[in-house]
């Protein structure tokens, strides 16, 4: 990887020399951006480009060569190639479009090159990307319009239009990088390889990034933990209303989807979500200040007070709290500002603040071992002098470590104040709620630096249960799997479930339910039913025998007449369950991240209130505690208005039982259940249904 950002002789294979096109674009940037080492253009006919020899070929070009920009067209990358192999070139980036993104011809092409490099060991970006940056080696390789600042920031975008457009944005921002790379198609480095690279970059403070898709969900994940504990990294994930893959086909299935699964990922392994470009980069620019958090307590001094009690609301709504100021700091605030001034968080310094009055409150505040955070705002008042604030706001952060933010609020009165500013790296944002939200990211970056790799736990279980019956589906061809049996195999994970059977006539039914004993549950088996009860397919606190055969009729009955294209396996006959809370278990496997495990309330309003946490598994305790926690009605489960709480450890073993289990059985596409009855105290949890989907097996 080093061999793409300090190379000492880089190659632009299909230079040009006409003004119009990239290869011209390209050997001008590496030209302009003052790059050190050798450059050879590379184009048979011609004899010199921009002053530079040009070379016939590749091989023409004397000594090693670290790393060659292509530029050719599509059909003639694979000679190139060979070309550069002979040469055992390490790295290439290829600029040239027309292969997957073009369709089944050029995704052929596409394997044909990726396979030839690996033969070389030759390590390659793009093809189809706008090329690569690195500010300290003075490296331009890309056909940007223009070169990036000189900065502490890293930049890697699947897309290339949305790089050139960062990067020109960028200037007037006063923000620089130290690394920008436009990846293209990831044939080969992709998002994985720069986390790593990058996590171990010297120059390099903070890395950001934009993602449509991953390659491999777990080596994503592992290279994202590894270095979110060092760095932030800050990600900008499109699609995020992508549908799955293959049609839902179960509760877990209807909620489940990409964006799910990119959320889950992202919180267990320490990525801050960017959720747009703005907060992109509103983050970089207060995470370059390397100023890092140890808490979330704000102090906010501001000359109007309707910012501030804004900024304040902000504050409340996000994981960060308003600081309670020392008495100390009370009384040196009350010493230095005017009467009318507002002495406690947030800190008014009223509209006709000068700029000494704020460097006291400042200083003040910044002090107080009560303040972990800081924001200053400034509205352009009739006697303000937004020059001189400005010049107060350095001087009382200088040597300050604590992470801080300004929000100058205004146009042209505030314009040359804010620039000012910006050239000395201090973070400021047009509002304050823009400002509360990128110290919510420094904030969250400093708690996920303390986390160690989880450890997670193993149960004794019957594996060997769940392989037989999961074979014995596969063999018949069947991909969902039945209630009774679905019950088995959860029961094979420690799961406790109901005595249950399936009855195939009214009189099976009556003699299922004196065998377990009144009253009973009935509901229909069938693969095709979702919503049960919807449909008049479930009856409970069945009595006796009589009431038996009736119920198993009626469910029959019901069922196909509502959906009679539905497969009918017969009708569930189960032991009632005392009530309890109910909440749902499911799983969603994920194409790019796996197994996607859901929590939630459960029963019929799942689907309705969507009251749900997702989490890649495999999980361990941490993880579990945090999901079962993010639910918005987590409150009912600790029991409210003098209820009982439920059984939170066996919630907690029955999520890790089955994130064991799906992690166990890969086979396993779909799972619910659903209900999972709670019990109060220490009572324990009942599976009351269970349904499982299979993979559908290749021949």
């Amino acid at each position: 990887m080093d061999k793409f950002f300090s190379p000492e002789s880089v190659a632009v294979i299909g230079a040009s020399r006409n003004e119009t096109k990239v290869g011209y674009g390209l050997l001008k940037n590496l030209i302009d951006a003052g790059f050190e080492g050798a450059i050879y253009p590379v184009n048979p006919k011609a004899e010199e480009i921009l002053g530079l020899e040009c070379r016939p070929s590749a091989s023409d070009i004397p000594g090693e060569l670290d790393l060659a920009i292509i530029t050719v067209p599509p059909g003639a990358v694979l000679s190139v190639i060979d070309d550069l192999g002979a040469k055992k070139v390490p790295a290439a980036v290829i600029i040239t479009a027309g292969f997957k993104e073009s369709g089944p011809e050029g995704a052929r092409l596409e394997s044909a090159l990726l396979e030839k490099t690996s033969g070389y060991g030759m390590r390659i970006i793009g093809p189809n990307c706008l090329g690569i940056i690195d500010t300290h080696s003075r490296l331009n390789a890309s056909f940007a319009a223009g070169t990036a600042r000189e900065g502490n920031i890293a930049f890697f975008s699947q897309s290339g239009a949305l790089c050139t457009a960062i990067l020109d944005w960028s200037q007037n921002q006063h923000i620089g990088f130290s690394k920008f790379v436009s990846l293209g198609n990831k044939s080969d480095v992709d998002d994985v390889d720069l986390l790593t690279f990058l996590g171990n970059d010297d120059r390099t403070d903070v890395i950001l990034g934009y993602l449509e898709g991953v390659r491999d969900g777990a080596r994503f994940m592992e290279a994202a933990f590894e270095t979110a504990k060092k760095k932030p990294v800050v990600i900008a994930k499109s699609g995020s209303t992508a549908a799955g893959a293959r049609a839902a086909s179960s509760h877990t299935g209807t909620l489940a989807g990409s964006e799910e699964a990119f959320r889950a990922a992202f919180a267990q392994s320490g990525i801050i979500r960017a959720e747009s470009i703005q907060d992109l980069f509103d983050f970089a620019t207060v995470f370059a200040s390397k100023r890092r958090a140890g808490g979330g307590r704000v102090a906010v001094v501001t000359n109007a007070g309707g910012p501030g009690i804004l900024a304040a609301d902000a504050v409340e709504k996000s994981a960060l709290t308003m600081a309670d100021f020392t008495k100390e700091t009370v009384a040196v605030l009350r010493k230095g500002l005017p009467e009318t001034a507002a002495l406690y968080n947030p800190v008014d310094v009223i509209g006709d603040a000068d700029a000494d009055r704020y460097r006291l409150a400042l200083r003040a505040v910044a002090a107080d071992p009560n303040v972990d955070m800081l924001l200053t705002i400034l509205t352009p008042q009739a006697v303000t002098k937004p020059d001189e604030v400005a010049q107060a706001v350095r001087d009382a952060y200088a040597g300050v470590e604590k992470p801080f933010a300004v929000s100058f609020m205004g146009g042209p009165r505030v314009a040359a104040a804010i620039d000012a500013m910006s050239e000395d790296g201090l973070p400021d944002f047009e509002f304050p709620d823009r400002a509360v939200r990128a110290l919510e990211a420094v904030h969250a970056f400093s708690q996920n630096a303390k986390r160690e790799k989880e450890t997670v736990e193993r149960f004794h279980t019957d594996e060997a249960v769940v392989k037989r019956m999961l074979s014995e589906a596969a063999a018949s061809g069947r991909l969902e799997i039945s209630d009774a049996e679905a019950r088995k195999i959860v029961s094979a994970y420690g799961f406790r479930t109901p005595k249950s059977s399936v009855a195939t006539s009214g009189d099976e039914a009556a003699s299922i339910s004196d065998e377990i004993g009144y009253p009973v549950a009935m509901k229909i088996a069938s693969p095709d039913i979702l919503h049960k009860s919807d449909i008049g397919a479930v009856k409970v606190d069945i009595p006796d025998a009589k009431r038996a055969r009736t119920a198993f009729r009626e469910i029959i009955n019901n069922s196909k007449d509502r959906m009679p294209d539905a497969h009918i396996w017969g009708v569930s006959v189960q032991e009632m369950i005392e009530r309890g809370r109910e909440v749902i278990l499911g799983v969603s496997r994920d194409p790019q991240f796996g197994p996607l495990i859901m929590f939630g309330l459960g029963g019929v309003y799942v689907e309705v209130m969507k009251d749900v946490s997702f989490r890649i598994a495999p999980i361990g305790s941490r993880e579990t505690d945090a999901m079962i926690r993010e639910i918005r009605s987590f409150p009912l489960l600790r029991g409210v208005r003098g209820e009982k709480p439920v059984d939170l450890d066996a919630l907690r073993e029955s999520v890790l039982r089955l994130s064991q289990m799906v992690t166990d059985f890969p086979e396993i596409v779909e799972m619910d259940v659903n209900p999972l009855m709670l019990f109060p105290g220490k009572e324990g949890a009942v599976a009351l249904d269970v349904r499982i989907t299979v993979a559908e097996v290749k021949s």
